[in-house]
């Protein structure tokens, strides 16, 4: 997976204010032109006698454009739609997921002009393609209001290039901070990756919460018993095994 162009997230009036009117620019040129190429491949892979889109409609605008950009696209297409009860409602949840700054006229230029039907049948493959990645999410987690510290935390992937969109880089052991506590006014997390052991800080607010253990898979289990023995043997029993 190659690393994609930043999708920026404020509007033109915020980007002003920020000194950032280039980086929208750049970032609303993309969004426009992923919004013409989701039209352009539902022309082209729709099956005018099934009436119905192809299998293989969506993948190619996510290889050129990458997931955050055409979930901020598809996400803004709901919006502007004029009649979005014609979605099903997980739909309309999935794309609310995704928060898309009101921005004038510029919402309407980057909204895929297509029928509600097929929009929906796009984003149902764009979440196909998604959940096969097998990347950990709110539903693998027992919470985010937990302590962190010796627990194992799921990596927001919003926090990853997409090129790292990988599992083996979502699961880290926290191992302390003032962020490990959820009631604490720090938020650093300093944390070991269980898929390859770096080492490094991130905020809490990059975590999506604290993994349930029934989703914890065997290759992250073998090195969280690694991580975990040499604290184990230094916290035993000294003094001739007293």
């Amino acid at each position: 997976m190659d690393d994609h162009p930043y999708v920026y997230p404020y509007s033109r009036s915020e980007a002003r204010r920020l000194g950032e009117v280039q980086r929208h620019k750049d970032s609303f040129r993309l969004n426009v032109e992923c919004a013409r190429a989701i039209e352009q491949a539902i022309r082209e892979h729709f099956n005018e006698a099934a009436e119905k889109l192809e299998n293989d409609c969506a993948q190619p605008v996510l290889d050129q454009y990458g997931f955050t950009r055409v979930k901020f696209v598809l996400a803004n297409t709901v919006n502007e739609m004029g009649l979005p009860h014609l979605l099903s409602g997980d739909v309309r949840s999935w794309a609310a997921q995704t928060f898309v700054p009101p921005d004038g006229k510029y919402n309407r230029y980057f909204a895929a002009d297509t029928a509600a039907s097929l929009l929906e049948a796009f984003i149902r493959q764009t979440q196909d393609a998604y959940q096969a990645l097998g990347l950990f999410g709110p539903e693998h987690c027992i919470g985010n209001d937990l302590d962190y510290k010796g627990r194992v935390l799921v990596l927001s992937p919003d926090t990853l290039r997409e090129s790292c969109w990988d599992a083996r880089n979502q699961l880290w052991l926290g191992e302390g901070g003032f962020g490990c506590s959820p009631t604490s006014l720090g938020r650093a997390v300093y944390a070991t990756c269980l898929g390859d052991g770096e080492q490094t800080r991130w905020d809490r607010s990059d975590f999506t919460g604290v993994l349930d253990e029934q989703y914890l898979p065997d290759w992250a289990l073998e090195r969280l018993e690694e991580l975990r023995a040499p604290r184990q043997e230094q916290s035993g029993p000294t003094m001739g095994g007293l």
